[in-house]
């Protein structure tokens, strides 16, 4: 676990430094694309540190936002907030994670945050309608073992990263399909820069969207595992991923970009023709089936 807790936080270093080439060798083509001229490597470096900087410090309000999430708060979610306090203390960890909620009916949560001392779990209020407390427990258990386990940091780091890549790929699309035919194609650029900034362009939706894939999947199994650690209860977690697989309820404010995030796929594409889909290359999670099977080979 702790090779792993290590491994998380070079990843994250690596993906920033990577996101940080992606990103200016793209705005370098498009600068010049655009007849900019020497300043266009000024420009694209810049460009890259502050949306570096910004996906790094603001990724949970981020992915907060664009899950339409509000605070829970004791009163009105004391069960909720009455569990994450038990967990804290088999947690070892100091700070306690904010909790929010997500008014959806389908039953399904996730954690964000830079790191354990900036953390969040939210969750649906179809998750608190329709588990019980171990199962409850199970969940929460889960999350939190993401916050302990810095992958939290990872994924939120790739999730708006990538999805920063794609919008900008999309605009610099577009951009270019109306505006280059008006332009000289005689910019004095690096044409080996502008080469591989063509290349990042058209690869870097792509590829990132198999590296969230990849370090989904890998994170799951490794969370399972800590939940049951902290709970000492695999039932509560196996009867819980069982109940979440068979809830058929979209999630209204699913998207690509952050649906890796949460404890199981939250696009129900083949739940009305009862066909379970198998861990493929292009899965956001494991099947569940393969997920129960890891808890119950615990030892």
């Amino acid at each position: 676990m702790y090779d792993d807790i290590r491994n998380n936080k070079i990843k994250t270093g690596v993906i920033v430094a990577i996101f940080l080439v992606v990103i200016t060798l793209i705005v370098y083509y498009v600068c010049m694309a655009f007849d900019l001229g020497p300043i266009s490597i000024v420009i694209a470096i810049v460009f890259s540190i502050a949306t570096s900087w910004a996906s790094y410090y603001y990724s949970d309000k981020i992915v907060l936002s664009v899950n339409r999430a509000h605070p829970a708060n004791e009163e009105q979610y004391q069960k909720l907030n009455n569990i994450l306090d038990g967990l804290m203390v088999s947690s070892g960890l100091q700070h306690r994670p904010r909790l929010y909620v997500v008014d959806d009916s389908q039953p399904n949560a996730f954690a964000t945050g830079r790191n354990p001392e900036n953390s969040v779990i939210c969750v649906t209020t179809g998750l608190l309608n329709k588990m019980d407390y171990y199962e409850l427990e199970g969940v929460i258990a889960h999350e939190l073992s993401h916050i302990k386990n810095y992958d939290i940091r990872l994924s939120a780091v790739v999730s708006v990263m990538v999805g920063f890549i794609v919008i900008l790929a999309d605009w610099v699309s577009r951009a270019l399909f109306w505006g280059a035919g008006d332009r000289d194609n005689d910019s004095k650029g690096n044409p080996i820069l502008m080469l591989v900034g063509l290349l990042c362009l058209i690869l870097a939706p792509i590829f990132g969207q198999l590296m969230q894939l990849a370090l989904s999947r890998r994170r799951e199994y490794l969370a399972d595992a800590s939940a049951v650690e902290l709970t000492r209860n695999p039932d509560g977690l196996v009867s819980a991923l069982q109940k979440l697989d068979a809830d058929t309820n979209e999630l209204k404010t699913a998207n690509n970009a952050t649906a890796y995030m949460y404890i199981v796929n939250p696009f129900k594409a083949n739940a009305k023709d009862g066909k379970k889909k198998k861990t493929s290359l292009f899965s956001t999670h494991p099947s569940i089936d393969d997920r129960i099977e890891a808890i119950r080979n615990l030892k």
